[in-house]
């Protein structure tokens, strides 16, 4: 996964570069731990700062800054801005100023493609320890770096073991995690474990999104092992810009099942083993009875680790909604 991310992070930063038409040199370790305490004073209106006579951080591009909205209702703020050298005006690399809804700001330092490995890794380190503070920070940040420079980058953070060092169980089960959540009649959530026959749930016609309750007549309950799980990152922004900036509300969902159990793609019914990036599954938006494609931002695979996985048997209609996604029955 690292692999993946160094090679998308280096290719964004070649691409920043190329639209700079700046040359690039790479970073020092020493620099990079200097240039994180940079501030700009006035982000609103101070579109090139000087620093120590030596460096530079000019607003990219003279974008207006993303204010940019999750789930949660919270709005963050993103500012971006290259960071040079004064001498030659030598690219060094990208810093983010993120600013959460209480006004605390946080700084990233995204290296060139020269930078050495070592303070690449020091990145990814200073990243994940700002995304346990500050929650979905990686996630945010990678959205809006994917969208400046083209490139999917840094998506979900790479949870369990890869099969490749772990062995995973591929069967015949097609089935979920008990700890995926179905939208049940009543308008609640409830684990897929503690699902009962006589319970009612959510079942959409996929054609018309016609929703209904139907009678769950069987959970089905497979016998534990270490099943292999697909896991999907699924993300869906609304877009306007605003004289302040470009205004982002983000939705995301996360959705585990084993890799043959199918869902309902933009490209039809699809095992979820099967489903690639930027491809669209119908998910729950945020309106009541209301329902929009969703895309794929990241896909993995992973060993789940000893465990029951089960399914709905329901009396009528062939979906159910896992997690606010729609998934068949099966």
């Amino acid at each position: 996964m690292k692999k993946k991310v160094l090679t998308a992070l280096f290719a964004c930063c070649m691409l920043a570069a190329t639209a700079q038409d700046k040359p690039a040199r790479a970073i020092t370790m020493e620099e990079y731990e200097k240039a994180k305490k940079f501030t700009v004073k006035d982000l609103d209106n101070d579109t090139y700062a000087k620093f120590d006579n030596t460096y530079v951080l000019d607003r990219y591009e003279m974008r207006k800054p993303y204010y940019i909205t999750g789930d949660d209702g919270a709005k963050k703020r993103v500012d971006i801005y290259k960071l040079l050298a004064k001498e030659g005006m030598a690219d060094l690399g990208t810093v983010i100023f993120y600013t959460n809804e209480k006004g605390k700001l946080y700084t990233a330092l995204v290296p060139n493609f020269t930078a050495d490995p070592k303070v690449w890794n020091k990145y990814f380190e200073d990243i994940h320890a700002i995304d346990k503070e500050e929650k979905n920070y990686v996630l945010k940040l990678s959205y809006i770096l994917s969208k400046e420079c083209s490139f999917q980058l840094y998506k979900a953070q790479h949870q369990g073991k890869d099969l490749k060092e772990e062995s995973g169980t591929y069967g015949s089960d097609i089935c979920f995690p008990g700890t995926q959540e179905v939208a049940m009649a009543d308008g609640s959530h409830r684990q897929l474990r503690d699902v009962k026959p006589g319970d009612r749930v959510i079942t959409v016609d996929p054609a018309t999104q016609k929703t209904s309750a139907v009678l769950v007549k069987e959970l089905t309950t497979h016998e534990a092992k270490n099943y292999a799980i697909t896991q999907l990152l699924l993300l869906a922004a609304d877009e306007r810009e605003t004289a302040a900036g470009k205004e982002v509300k983000l939705h995301a969902k996360v959705l585990q099942a084993t890799p043959n159990h199918p869902i309902t793609t933009a490209n039809g019914l699809k095992k979820i083993g099967e489903v690639n990036i930027d491809e669209e599954v119908m998910c729950k938006d945020g309106q009541p009875g209301a329902y929009r494609r969703f895309t794929v931002f990241d896909k993995t695979e992973k060993a789940g680790g000893t465990q029951q996985v089960y399914n709905i048997i329901a009396e009528a209609g062939s979906t159910f909604m896992m997690n606010g996604v729609m998934v068949m029955q099966k």
